[in-house]
């Protein structure tokens, strides 16, 4: 018995210390139908504006996921008040229309570069951050955006320490 819960714990070390570039890491579920009025927002806290990092939109699609790819507004809100608004669009799959990511038939985990991908990414202060994550897409000759977006089951944000 004691060897079991000794590999027990070892395994749980393990895979605990393997993702030590992880600053801040969430998900949040949208039920498979993400609201074009519902902003998925997190909160976090900067405490080193000399580390550089990377910055990631996460998400979790199903194949309900009709679009070939996906646009996103996405709102940082630095300390002092300060916005960074960005629009960004993402290609979301082949074009045989199989779904990029990784994962099974079912879901698939997209890990989106935000910011970092070209230059590495510094916080310029310390102290409170938010985002603000919204979908924009739209159907082709329709102006008005996709009320509800079928297919995302979870969106999250990662922040990694650029090693």
């Amino acid at each position: 018995m004691r060897i079991k819960i000794f590999i027990c714990c070892i395994l749980f070390i393990t895979v605990s210390a393997c993702d030590k570039k992880s600053v801040f890491d969430k998900y949040t579920s949208v039920n498979s139908r993400w609201d074009i009025d519902r902003a998925v927002l997190y909160d976090f806290k900067i405490t080193d504006t000399i580390q550089r990092f990377n910055l990631f939109i996460k998400l979790r699609t199903s194949n309900d996921y009709k679009f070939s790819n996906l646009f996103l507004t996405v709102d940082l809100k630095y300390p002092n008040g300060k916005v960074m608004k960005d629009t960004l669009e993402y290609k979301m799959a082949k074009a045989d229309g199989s779904m990029l990511g990784n994962g099974n038939i079912f879901i698939k985990e997209h890990k989106l570069w935000f910011k970092g991908h070209q230059d590495a990414f510094r916080f310029s202060e310390t102290g409170a951050y938010s985002i603000a994550i919204k979908h924009a897409v739209r159907e082709l000759g329709n102006p008005q955006g996709v009320k509800f977006l079928e297919g995302i089951e979870d969106v999250g944000f990662r922040i990694e320490l650029l090693e």
